[in-house]
């Protein structure tokens, strides 16, 4: 099995190719036989995947795929190859990298699809290669860490042509759709108000960078790692007597102070509580309610750190009326903060740490981040369900099937780029407005806000001398 492999080093790649078209104007969009892949898979055909930042969440999202008839785990690609370890003896029979971008280039021909679970801050770059190799894509969420980013992708995704999708929380799960036939029925009216709330973070938050740095373990390949962000040096560990990890609520799954899993804290590389869990909370949200891009969002927070994210936040975005339904405003809490208690939850019932509570003028439903109950619960005894009309997805692994029938040509996936993409600028708007700490009026076509030219700074970030979206 190889361990690395040598660059390619024609005059003209594919890869080089597709950068220099992109240089000259607006994506090009080359066919397939130059690239060396296809569309579609028919579902006899087997279709060869990639999987790119393995060692965390991308493990379960590749089992998914390969749950699926005639798939085949052929590439995987980690910077870290301690952290990816027990993914690689699972596939045995793939071929390994560190580099994403040697990968694409060398095996090109030979992938069809290509998951994405890097830490967020990469996402858009790797994203947009496979893109322009027309590769279907399937991304965790937030598909971006910037609006920018999230519009610039979607839009490419959807010229290329490409089967996508985010591992968002279903909205075509059978309770998802239970619940939008319910809010459709007017079970409790217009809704006007909904409520998320998360547990997280898990992660340390509302810290300073430390000092120093450590030797980059040899597994690791650091300036890999770091891609598109501006370079800092290399920090192993809090350690167990530092001050974040002794006021840590929870029991932090790792000490680390960026890789692994931390990375979500700071702002350089990842989205916070918000970006983490915000997609999960306001797909089956967004749905329901049919929403599109906000008109103002304000937010609040503990104090805000130069480079971590808080740690807790309350965001609201407001949408106007639209299809038949009223304004309604979104609130959004972490940190440990929840809204209050509604009267009508029986008090024999907890108050749960995360969920969803709609509110109508007749009523509420309190859920999580699909389905839902109208309470209390004398009142959904007593309601009569509307005809079950919208199609319920039964795959096993709901994101990973429905991106598999898309590669071979079906249906499109629910959290398609479309829909992921949007809920990524939504969510990246909440933590803009953490950030500036004010409320902000958002042109949602035109991606600009109307009333803080400091807040238009943080939509278009810009990349480490020698990368590009």
């Amino acid at each position: 099995m190889n361990e690395t492999h040598d660059r390619l080093t024609t005059a003209v790649s594919r890869r080089g190719f597709m950068q220099q078209a992109a240089t000259v104007g607006a994506f090009t969009l080359v066919p397939s036989h130059i690239l060396g892949g296809r569309a579609y898979a028919a579902p006899s055909e087997r279709l060869n995947i990639a999987g790119i930042g393995i060692g965390g969440v991308g493990r379960p999202f590749l089992q998914g795929c390969a749950s699926e008839p005639n798939t085949h785990i052929a590439f995987l690609c980690d910077v870290d190859y301690q952290y990816a370890d027990p993914v690689f003896k699972e596939y045995p029979q793939a071929k390994r990298y560190r580099d994403y971008r040697e990968m694409l280039d060398k095996e090109g021909d030979d992938i069809d699809a290509v998951l994405v679970a890097t830490p967020d801050h990469t996402h858009a770059v790797i994203c947009m290669d496979a893109v322009r190799r027309r590769k279907h894509l399937l991304c965790v969420k937030p598909l971006t860490r910037t609006v920018h980013e999230a519009r610039t992708l979607t839009e490419a995704a959807r010229r290329a042509g490409i089967a996508t999708q985010v591992t968002a929380a279903s909205s075509v799960s059978d309770r998802a759709c239970d619940l939008q036939e319910m809010i459709w029925d007017g079970a409790i009216g217009g809704v006007h108000e909904v409520h998320c709330w998360s547990n997280r973070p898990l992660w340390p938050q509302g810290m300073i960078r430390p000092e120093g740095s450590d030797p980059v373990p040899a597994h690791l390949d650091w300036d890999l790692w770091i891609g598109p962000a501006a370079m800092r040096p290399f920090k192993e560990k809090w350690g167990k007597d530092h001050l974040i990890m002794q006021q840590a609520k929870y029991n932090y799954p790792f000490d680390a102070v960026y890789h692994p899993w931390n990375f979500r804290g700071w702002w350089e590389f990842g989205t916070g509580a918000l970006g983490d869990m915000g997609c999960h909370h306001l797909n089956t949200l967004f749905k329901v309610l049919k929403l599109g891009h906000p008109t103002s969002i304000w937010a609040s927070s503990t104090k805000a750190m130069p480079e971590a994210t808080p740690l807790a936040s309350t965001v609201a975005w407001e949408f106007p009326a639209r299809e038949g339904m009223p304004p309604v405003t979104v609130y959004w809490y972490d940190g440990g903060i929840k809204p209050p208690r509604p009267r009508e939850l029986e008090e024999d019932k907890d108050w749960p740490d995360e969920g969803n509570l709609y509110v109508g003028d007749k009523g509420k439903i309190l859920g999580d981040t699909e389905g839902g109950r109208i309470i209390p619960e004398s009142k959904m005894q007593s309601y009569k369900r509307p005809p079950r009309t919208l199609p319920r997805v039964t795959f096993k692994n709901i994101a990973t099937g429905e991106w598999i029938r898309a590669c071979r040509g079906g249906e499109k996936a629910s959290c398609n780029f479309d829909i992921g993409g949007l809920l990524a600028e939504v969510v990246q708007l909440g933590n803009v407005a953490i950030r500036r700490g004010k409320k902000l009026a958002w042109d949602g076509p035109n991606m600009r806000f109307t009333n803080d030219d400091e807040a238009n700074k943080y939509i278009q970030e810009p990349y480490r001398t020698g990368w590009s979206l």
